[in-house]
């Protein structure tokens, strides 16, 4: 639910399914985990998984696919995936066979199955939570005004329980002032404190900026881009174990003079806390302030001209983009349309080639 859009456009451009790899740490123990799912017409329930595979440095710890003559291979069981096992020490062949439900992951199940090898069990258990901890934040301002239940310290994706998630980074002394250094650049308004106003018969919990006359100004009244700021920074500085966070349009609402300032906090979270950010936007401005670093991480996103398909391609790899960046700046070039323009040209010369 928290990813927009209907479950059976995954599958677009006239292909029946939807794959996904995945690459999760490095070295000897690099995980590589591949799933592919298509529609299941037979029982209504939507999508089936249809192949998948995980793997541990040069060991495959399953596989639905197996090479050579395997009978896995044939997939027989209409209403189950079957996953060949990596070989056990006592195993000369094959390792064990076994039947999940194909209606979720094999990486959720995994668990469930005694012939499972512990080590095995444990590897999964570690690249399910590595998936677990990616967090798609959309944050919706009337979710954000909404007062939340005592307790709550995990913001949602929308940006529900708000008002608590900051409440607990204000009772933490070295985080509470982090977070009001934040809040005091983003406005000229002469921040003084966060305030956390519980109602006298439902005991939930609202929140209001008090300013330095003890005007205050509450979460109803707050605007967009504020409380977009400050769902971001309950985000990037609320509990560890979210490390890869996605944020759609993450300069929504926020004036242009302050796109500086969410920079600096997405450099900030990224180089202190370990977190890393993926973010989307349409704004030359923020192409425009971009540090050389970030530039270096910076990709465009367009549909090609003479074709349904969507290509990826950073921006330091499009041709003279260093040059035109010092001399142009990348702001123009995107307002301008130069990089679609020359992704398609690029793209065609490669075909003709």
């Amino acid at each position: 639910p928290p990813i927009r859009g209907h479950a059976r456009e995954l599958a677009r451009i006239g292909r029946d399914t939807f794959a996904l790899h995945v690459t999760m740490g490095s070295g000897p123990m690099r995980g590589e985990y591949s799933i592919k799912v298509g529609p299941d017409y037979r029982s209504g329930a939507g999508y089936r998984v249809v192949q998948e595979e995980f793997r541990i440095g040069d060991e495959c710890i399953y596989t639905s696919h197996p090479d050579g003559a395997d009978p896995v291979r044939r997939q027989d069981d209409d209403t189950h995936l079957l996953l060949r096992m990596a070989k056990g020490e006592r195993q000369r062949k094959w390792g064990h066979r076994i039947a999940v439900r194909s209606n979720q992951p094999a990486l959720t199940q995994i668990h469930e199955h005694r012939r499972i090898l512990r080590i095995h069990k444990s590897y999964a258990y570690v690249a399910k939570t590595v998936l677990e901890n990616m967090r798609f934040l959309d944050p919706i301002p009337e979710q954000m005004r909404n007062p939340s239940f005592p307790g709550q310290t995990v913001l949602g994706d929308g940006g529900e329980n708000l008002a608590t998630v900051l409440q607990a980074l204000c009772e933490d002394s070295d985080l509470g002032a982090i977070l009001m250094d934040w809040v005091s650049s983003l406005t000229p308004m002469d921040v003084q404190d966060l305030e956390f106003l519980p109602d006298s018969l439902t005991g939930l919990i609202q929140f209001a900026i008090r300013e330095h006359d003890d005007r205050r100004v509450s979460a109803y009244s707050a605007s967009d881009g504020t409380l977009r700021f400050l769902a971001m920074l309950a985000a990037l500085l609320g509990p560890r174990g979210r490390d890869l966070l996605f944020f759609e349009e993450i300069d929504n609402g926020l004036h242009p003079s302050r796109l500086y300032l969410l920079l600096d906090l997405l450099k900030a979270a990224t180089d202190e806390r370990g977190v890393q950010v993926v973010t989307t936007t349409h704004s030359p401005g923020m192409l425009a302030q971009i540090e050389d670093d970030v530039f270096e991480d910076t990709s465009v996103v367009c549909r090609r001209s003479d074709t349904h398909d969507a290509v990826i391609r950073r921006l330091a790899d499009l041709p003279n983009a260093h040059e035109l960046r010092n001399s142009q700046g990348m702001d123009r070039l995107h307002a301008s349309g130069w990089m679609e323009d020359i992704i398609d040209f690029d793209d065609e010369e490669q075909v003709v080639a």
